[in-house]
């Protein structure tokens, strides 16, 4: 299976379909790169090269109890993309993988980079500030924290229809859901802890402000996760360049009920059509 080598020497794994334009794809919290399935198998038929990798704690890369900050982060996206000597990359994140997009931009530059699409980022900042009076306190962090790492396979479970937002109609089989819940269980306690609090604590305000590549920001108008008036909204009105779609009725899970239409803005930012 393919490797590479993380910023500090951690293992990580990664899989690379498809020849043609570039498309890096960054998972969220807990999730590893097979949760791409739904673009990466489609895209790279279109005749895109779609790599994904399991974030370092994730899936098949090492289960490794440090480095969950975003600049190590970046620091293996980069690695990845320096690994498979990558150019004119599209940078596809989806929630607090967007903070990995963004500070691997301010970190390490844009030669490698055309352009970004950030898909239910955490991004710019959730938890309250007092110049952030909008977001989270930090006190609700805490009791969900401690709520989820009581009984992490009990609590994924029953916050599985969240995540989907099925209440609003949109159409998810029990086999798919059982299966999210067990990729959002493929990461270690320790990483289900620390990758959240980075998405969550990380202010990237001034970050995105500065992005000097077009942006793609798609976001659930009922993301339970990654609130839009918190997150998708005022993503758009910082990021200088950048298109912003919203998606009547769509969960955090956006990738999975709303696959087809998120393929198509895809292709359609990036250039291509689907067979």
């Amino acid at each position: 299976m393919p490797y590479f080598e993380g910023s500090d020497g951690t293992s990580l794994f990664y899989t690379d379909w498809g020849q043609g334009k570039p498309v890096v794809f960054v998972s969220g919290a807990w999730i590893s790169s097979s949760s791409w399935e739904f673009q990466m198998l489609p895209l790279s038929e279109a005749g895109l090269r779609c790599v994904a990798f399991d974030k370092r704690g994730h899936g098949r890369s090492d289960w490794t109890g440090h480095g969950f900050d975003y600049d190590t982060l970046a620091d293996d996206l980069a690695a990845l993309l320096d690994h498979l000597d990558l150019s004119e990359v599209t940078l596809v994140a989806h929630s607090m993988g967007g903070g990995e997009v963004i500070r691997y931009l301010s970190r390490h530059g844009y030669d490698r980079v055309s352009r970004v699409v950030l898909i239910s980022v955490t991004a710019p900042l959730m938890i309250w500030t007092p110049d952030n009076p909008e977001g989270v306190p930090q006190s609700a962090f805490d009791a969900l924290e401690a709520e989820r790492t009581k009984d992490r396979p009990r609590w994924m479970a029953q916050n599985a229809q969240a995540f989907f937002a099925t209440h609003l109609g949109n159409s998810v089989s029990s086999e798919l859901v059982e299966w999210m819940v067990q990729r959002c269980l493929d990461c270690s306690a320790k990483a289900a802890v620390e990758v959240v609090r980075t998405g969550c604590r990380t202010d990237l305000r001034e970050e995105v402000g500065a992005l000097r590549v077009p942006a793609l920001i798609i976001h659930g108008d009922a993301d339970a996760s990654a609130p839009v008036d918190l997150c998708g909204r005022r993503l758009a009105k910082l990021v200088p360049d950048n298109i912003y779609k919203e998606y009547p009725r769509a969960g955090h899970g956006i990738f999975v009920t709303h696959a087809d239409q998120l393929n198509q803005d895809l292709l359609d930012f990036i250039g291509g059509t689907l067979s």
